[in-house]
Formats: structure tokens, sequence, C-alpha cells
């Protein structure tokens, strides 16, 4: 058996185990016979029950779905941007699905949209996608033109500082309470997503993690540079428009949902390359989806312990990982 086949097997055995964990532990512990008989229909108290099946199962698989989607749609940019420190969060992907998501909570009141109604759920979701689809397309127009991919970083923070600027004088602008939901939801949570909302969130998760699948031999010919893809007889332009695709529904969704959820798109595709010492993403991209998956449900287990929120969490793991690669950025591409 290879290296690499064991180490996907050793990941999704700790994956599973994270999982488990993550449904008997909390602010009151459950014996895992009780989670057992709670998802299976067994005998166990009703409370028991409701804490199991309607909080920590949907916590749990909201967990495993924004961690892969976040890893995949970093990998993604990272290689189509040929830049190691690319991600959602540094090229203002996620910052412009928080402006569409400011544009709608702050807004939704002025239209008389419920605040528990299916159509604040489906309009927060496509406000998210709009505003880190307008973002992205304007990074990607750039890079077009500027190929320093230092210049194309800074100008993607430079972005995300705009988008930043205009969200606070939305804030401003908003009455009491959509001021208050919209500082809820920049906190980031995993545990906020309700039942209804997670039907919607991961179809669209799992849509986008195919589309990422579909672009393993793309991303393979983008990382020798456009040119030579070109040459192997891709259309790099719907080839872009895959990917972008991808990554708009992936850090869109997970944003929308979860709120700002730092570190894992830029850190985990480099943990990913350094265990998995490959540069194929038919390797990387479900090792990242794997990894990422594994890293989340370890923070949200951390936090719950801790009582920090996840966000401390993932910046205080990721950290290390994003100096690391600043460190090592050469052998990286």
């Amino acid at each position: 058996m290879t290296r690499n086949r064991l180490l996907f097997i050793f990941l999704s055995l700790l994956c599973v185990a994270l999982f488990v964990l993550d449904l008997t532990l909390g602010s009151t512990d459950i014996a895992w016979r009780d989670v057992w008989a709670a998802l299976t229909g067994g005998e166990v108290d009703g409370v028991v029950r409701d804490i199991v099946l309607k909080i920590r199962l949907t916590k749990a698989v909201v967990a495993v779905a924004a961690g892969a989607a976040l890893a995949a749609s970093g990998l993604a940019m990272q290689t189509l941007f040929r830049n190691p420190l690319a991600g959602p969060y540094v090229l203002g992907v996620s910052s412009g699905a928080s402006l569409g998501v400011a544009l709608f909570l702050l807004g939704a009141p002025l239209l008389g949209v419920a605040g528990g109604s299916m159509m604040q759920t489906v309009g927060l979701a496509g406000a998210a996608w709009i505003g880190s689809a307008l973002i992205l397309t304007m990074v990607l127009a750039v890079s077009r033109r500027i190929k320093d991919i230092m210049v194309i970083l800074i100008l993607g923070m430079m972005f995300s500082s705009a988008v930043d600027s205009v969200v606070q004088i939305l804030q401003y602008l908003s009455n009491e309470a959509a001021l208050k939901a919209f500082v809820v939801w920049t906190m980031g949570s995993l545990g906020d997503v309700t039942g209804r909302e997670l039907a919607l969130m991961l179809p669209v998760v799992v849509v986008g993690l195919v589309l990422s699948v579909a672009a393993i031999k793309p991303l393979n010919l983008l990382l020798l540079g456009e040119n030579y893809a070109r040459t192997m007889g891709l259309d790099v332009r719907r080839s872009r428009v895959l990917i972008l695709s991808a990554t708009v529904l992936l850090a869109g969704t997970v944003t929308a949902f979860c709120g700002p959820i730092g570190f894992i798109g830029l850190a985990v595709p480099h943990v990913a390359r350094m265990v998995f010492a490959s540069a194929d993403h038919r390797t990387l991209m479900p090792a990242s989806m794997l990894i990422g998956a594994v890293v989340l449900l370890l923070c949200d287990l951390i936090s719950k312990q801790l009582g920090f929120p996840v966000n401390t969490v993932t910046a205080l793991l990721g950290i290390p990982i994003v100096v690391l690669v600043v460190v090592r950025k050469k052998s990286l591409f």
C-alpha cells in the first residue's frame, strides 16, 4: 500500500473520530451510547436527542462542509493566481461576500423581509455569491494585466479594505436591530446554522466541490503557466470560469452562513502539500478537502473546550503555517 493511500486512510479515520467527539463533547458531555441511540432512533432522553440531532450533528456537518469548501477554494486560488499567499480572505473574496451580506442584512428590514423567512436565507446566500463574484472578477482582471504576484496581493488587500470601509458606512447608517444581526454574523460561528439553512448550504457546497474536482486537470496545467496550458489544448478562459464559479460557490456560501472563518483557505493547502509532498492536484484537491474538514472539526472542539470563538482558534493554528509559507515561499511553486 502506497504512502499516500495510508495517509488518506489515516486522515479519513481521524475525521470520523473528531466528528464523533464533536457529537459527544460540549457544555454537557454525552455518552457515546446515548449519541448512537439518538442517531439510530433508540431509547434516549428527549433533551439529549434534541442536543445531538438539532445542535451538535448540524454543527459537525457544517464544520466538515465549511472546512472542505474553504480549503478547496484556497487551493484553487493559489494555483490560478500562482500565489502561495492567495486565499478567500487575502484576495478580498470573503470581504466581497461580507459586503453582499451587509447590504442584505442591513437593507432587508427596509424591504420588509422577515428575519426568519426562507426568503432571507436564500437572499443571504445570493448576496454573498454576488459580492464575492464581483471582487474575484476585479482581482482576476487586474492579474491579467499585472504579473507581479506581490502587486496582485497588495491590490487584493486594498479591495478588501475598500469593501470594509463601505461596510462600516452601512453599519453607521443602519438601525440597532439590523446592526446587531450583522455584528453577530461577523463573529463567525459554526453553531448558528439552522437545519433549514443547512438544507440550502450543503447542496451548494457539494456542487462547488464537484466543480473543484472537475477543475483538477486544468489546475495541473495552469500550474506550469497559461502559455503551456494553451499549447496543451486547454481552453484557459473556460477553465477560469470553472475555477471562479467553484470558488464563489464555496467561499461565498460558507461566508454567508458561517460568517468570516479565517486561515483555513490560506493555510490548509500548504499543509496538504507538506504532508503529501506533491504538487499534483489529483492528490492535493481531495487531500485539502479532507485536511480542511479535520482542521475545522479540531478547531471547533478546541473552541468548545476553551470557550473561545472558532475564528480565534483557526487564527492561532493558521498563523504559524502562514509564517512558514512566507519563509519557504520559493519552494512552493
